[in-house]
């Protein structure tokens, strides 16, 4: 089990990131897209300082160097921020579920980006298992409705999107050595933060931030979803970068389409389509080569 134990938090991220999407979706359609990112981070970063004030004595990152401030908080800029920026911009234009498809392929750009820039090595197995889990994501997500000739504009900012999710795990990765994930996933939040409070001042878009404050239930569902997203899933996923390879990980913390299939059928009243069991069938079995 411990010899596994990257590869189980990289599944516990899936979990966490299916509730953080399920809430943020329904915090989002009350207090708009915008106030909901820099919510989630600025409660993420209070959960994270608490929890280390506990855990290490300190509510702040002080103990980190130089170098580790520098790879986390570019990650998190690029993550946390340009990344996310991104593929919102991505939704407007070509629609969620066709950049939810572009975005599928983030755990291969991940491989190979980890394998040119941290020289992580994947044997034949564990290549053919991200190959696996990657066409069962695709099988699950994907429609005859979708659009064929895609934007070029909204194909740009989907890959943009898995390029800043790809490229916050590679540098997470380069930067968090043996540290303390909440600690580091607590870094990754601040430049994060900072990237969405400069867009909002330049956009004057304050007031709405400070009116979703009084939306009770907007609140409530991005307080849960900041502690499931940002703050578990994140920790779990930088941990989970420190026990295996990123590729690895990136591939395990992709199975949110799969994950989010029944709950999403539950509170949406959505109907679960043969494909989507087909290409849930399809992930499970290549998720478990992970573990042979």
């Amino acid at each position: 089990m411990l010899a596994h134990i990257g590869e189980i938090a990289g599944l516990g991220v899936s979990v966490c990131w299916t509730l953080s999407a399920l809430f943020f979706e329904k915090a989002g359609s009350r207090i708009g897209s915008l106030p909901v990112n820099f919510i989630r981070l600025f409660f993420a970063i209070l959960f994270l300082g608490v929890t280390t004030l506990f855990t290490k004595g300190i509510f702040f990152p002080s103990d980190a160097t130089g170098y580790q401030w520098f790879w986390l908080g570019l990650s998190g800029f690029i993550g946390f921020y340009l990344g996310d920026l991104l593929l919102f911009k991505s939704y407007m234009i070509i629609g969620s579920r066709t950049a939810a498809l572009i975005m599928s392929f983030s755990p291969m750009l991940t491989a190979m980006i980890g394998w040119f820039f941290l020289e992580e090595k994947l044997n034949a197995l564990e290549v053919t298992a991200i190959l696996v889990s990657v066409t069962g994501i695709v099988t699950a997500i994907s429609n005859r409705k979708m659009k064929l000739n895609i934007p070029f504009k909204g194909l740009m900012f989907a890959l943009g999107g898995a390029l800043g999710q790809s490229g916050g795990i590679i540098l997470s990765k380069k930067g968090i050595g043996t540290y303390d994930a909440l600690a580091a996933t607590q870094i990754r939040a601040l430049f994060g933060l900072v990237g969405f409070v400069v867009m909002i001042t330049l956009m004057k878009r304050w007031t709405h931030v400070i009116r979703a404050f009084r939306d009770k239930a907007g609140m409530q569902a991005v307080t849960v979803g900041a502690v499931f997203g940002p703050f578990v899933g994140v920790a779990l996923g930088l941990f989970s970068i420190q026990h295996t390879s990123t590729g690895i990980a990136s591939t395990l913390m992709a199975l949110v389409p799969i994950f989010i299939i029944w709950p999403s059928a539950v509170m949406f009243n959505e109907k679960i389509k043969i494909q989507q069991i087909v290409g849930a069938i399809i992930s499970i079995i290549g998720v478990s080569l992970f573990f042979m």
